[in-house]
């Protein structure tokens, strides 16, 4: 590998791969396995998408997926639309048995906390854990389709839980214990689990919680709900209910040594995931057994380059995505790194760097704000941390802007593929990622996921350049859900990707497309802002607002005026009080770096930036409650007190 800064072809350019890297990359042998060539990528992706039989039935040999494939790979819907394809109609695999393969000695899994300290278990550990697992919850009567529910952290025994109802064909969803009881209970309640697992404790930032209330409020609602397993011994709070409760080691107590594997349809369910719901009920999104792992291991393999033996880590709670996706990691032959606790300690913000190097992790997963956070706090990693192990970061959760790549290559690694990734929750992997193949252009998601046929389209749904647009996707993909669980599901699954475009799945992103077919996401499209009728993405001011070092953190939203909209950006300040000089600066950057039709008219300061658990901003919340509007779903908010002062807020000054 080499880094190329400066490159006088293309300044933009901050690394390439040198040829030692591509040849041993895993899209290179992919492509050979194929009888594809490699170069030009465009060209390989366009084979991707038209033949949709060959590279999906390529992905399964070359990742030697367990099961019987089947004759078919691909019926295509009737009407050459998107909904309706078949994958793998004769398929039958087992999920667990294809993340628990490896040799028994092999280190499968590592957990830390944020005292540093790591354990290590073996795939013979981790299949012995899930075997007992397995036979715990056959005997509570879980079977083939049934819902098993985790209100859980991120370790050992949430991934043990998952990989059991899997390996039972039982369907797993999962909510982190930081929810509010209404928060877990507007999720779970819409998929009537059979069991429930669940912490009634856990740690964060140093400070201990106890959510044995929310427990006992959530069971009196789940109706459907026959058991409890708490991760908790000798706890008898609960053993007043009607329910069977019972600990985890009790549950665990006998069995075999080896799972047992209930093989399945490619499309039978594995997932049940959850929207953030900002705008009401979170919709709760079922994904199929072969859609997920096709997806995961192609997106593993071809695009992050995960080999057997790598270390993958991801800072992410058992509530979002990115924790099926890590635990994935597994069926590459990759070694997972499950972490529990805050990613930045009041005592040591840098902990899981220090993790990182002791364990040797090759591919880190994290966000903007981490790295923001990091790059504010003056945190050199790569002087701190011997990181000789790194191949790879990877960030997603929001736009990463193009400072934050040249801050990764200044201060954490300068030889690293860095890959920024977008796709999301609703096809639970990735329309645009990164690459092994490709040069790393600043500010910019290096290109198209093979096998997804994205694009961006304007107001008339014609493909453009240079231009923004929404992030489309125009022909079917094996990871699409199969269907929103509950009443009139399809229907709701339908209006909420279809209804702009009919037969096209519109994915509510405000993206562009290069001529080198790289893509820049510039926000969600429904917060868009669009004064004087320019649409603006709320991430292009961001990228200014990172950059001034008294901005801890701001919000950007729009509001009418008088047929048009003004943009209002609210700020959370570090050590200094909102006045007109630094108003100046504000706008003088954002007029500078962005556009004139960037610069906010209103300036507020605050004292926090609403979230959701999962660490995105909420845009919507914030402006719906200055509007005087309600916010339907405020379970959904890691800080939803933080919307009080934003009532008043028309009520103030601004500068």
């Amino acid at each position: 590998m080499m880094k190329k800064q400066n490159n006088v072809l293309d300044p933009n350019i901050l690394w390439q791969p040198n040829e030692n890297w591509i040849s041993q990359s895993n899209l290179k042998g992919f492509s050979e396995q194929v009888g594809f060539p490699l170069f030009p990528y465009e060209r390989l992706h366009r084979w991707s998408i038209a033949h949709p039989e060959e590279f999906w039935s390529g992905v399964w040999d070359f990742a030697k997926i367990i099961g019987e494939k089947g004759k078919k790979v691909f019926i295509p819907p009737t009407d050459d639309g998107i909904l309706g394809a078949q994958w793998f109609p004769g398929a039958q695999l087992n999920f667990a048995e294809n993340v628990l393969r490896g040799e028994e000695e092999d280190i499968a899994v590592i957990v830390a906390g944020e005292d540093g300290t790591t354990s290590h278990y073996s795939l013979r550990e981790l299949r012995s854990k899930v075997a007992k697992a397995q036979e715990g919850l056959r005997n509570l009567g879980v079977r083939s389709g049934d819902r098993v529910a985790g209100v859980v952290t991120n370790g050992i025994e949430s991934l043990v839980a998952l990989l059991a109802t899997t390996s039972l064909g039982a369907v797993w969803t999962s909510c982190s214990p930081d929810f509010g009881s209404q928060g877990i209970i507007d999720r779970l309640g819409q998929v009537q689990p059979k069991v429930l697992i669940t912490v009634l404790e856990y740690q964060y930032n140093g400070k201990q919680f106890d959510i044995r209330d929310n427990i006992r409020a959530i069971s009196e609602v789940l109706d459907e709900v026959s058991a409890i397993v708490t991760l908790t011994e000798g706890d008898d709070l609960l053993k007043n209910q009607s329910k069977h409760v019972l600990n985890w080691n009790e549950l665990c107590k006998s069995g075999p040594f080896i799972p047992e594997y209930t093989r399945v349809p490619f499309n039978h369910p594995l997932y049940i995931l959850y929207t953030s719901g900002t705008t009401g009920l979170p919709k709760a999104i079922v994904h199929s057994v072969g859609g997920t792992l096709i997806q995961h291991v192609k997106e593993h393999q071809l695009h992050c380059d995960i080999k057997h033996g790598d270390i993958l880590f991801w800072y992410t709670n058992t509530a979002w995505m990115m924790y099926p996706w890590l635990i994935s990691g597994l069926a590459s032959g990759a070694v997972i790194l499950l972490y529990d606790g805050s990613p930045l300690p009041k005592d040591n913000i840098g902990v899981l760097w220090e993790i990182a190097e002791k364990v040797g992790v090759t591919h880190f997963g994290t966000s903007p704000k981490y790295l923001e956070t990091l790059q504010k706090a003056g945190y050199s990693v790569g002087q701190e941390h011997n990181l000789s192990q790194l191949r790879s970061v990877i960030s997603c959760g929001a736009p990463l802007s193009a400072e934050q790549y040249d801050w990764v290559y200044d201060y954490i690694k300068k030889d690293i593929l860095l890959a920024s990734i977008s796709g999301g929750t609703e096809i639970i992997g990735c329309f645009v990622m990164g690459s092994p193949v490709h040069p790393v252009r600043r500010g910019e998601i290096t290109c198209k996921a093979l096998g997804m046929a994205v694009d961006v389209f304007d107001e008339k749904d014609v493909s453009v350049l240079h231009q923004k647009g929404d992030l489309v996707c125009t022909k079917p993909f094996p990871s699409m859900p199969l269907t929103f669980w509950g009443e009139d599901g399809d229907e709701r699954y339908y209006s909420s990707y279809f209804t702009k475009r009919p037969g096209i799945w519109t994915h509510g992103d405000l993206a562009e497309q290069t001529n080198e077919q790289s893509i820049i996401i510039y926000g969600r499209a429904d917060t868009t802002l669009n004064p004087g009728g320019v649409r603006i993405g709320t991430a292009e001011i961001y990228r200014v607002l990172e950059q001034i070092p008294e901005i801890e953190d701001s919000l950007v939203f729009g509001l009418p005026n008088a047929g048009d909209e003004e943009i209002v950006l609210c700020v959370v300040l570090k050590d200094r009080e909102l006045d007109s000089d630094l108003a100046d600066v504000i706008r003088n950057n954002v007029r500078k770096k962005a556009s004139p039709r960037h610069v906010p008219r209103r300036i507020y300061s605050v004292n926090e930036v609403p979230y959701t658990i999962n660490g995105k901003k909420v845009e919507g919340a914030a402006r719906s409650t200055v509007l005087g509007q309600q916010v339907k779903n405020k379970g959904s908010l890691h800080n939803p007190n933080s919307l009080l002062e934003y009532i008043s807020l028309l009520e103030r000054s601004f500068v």
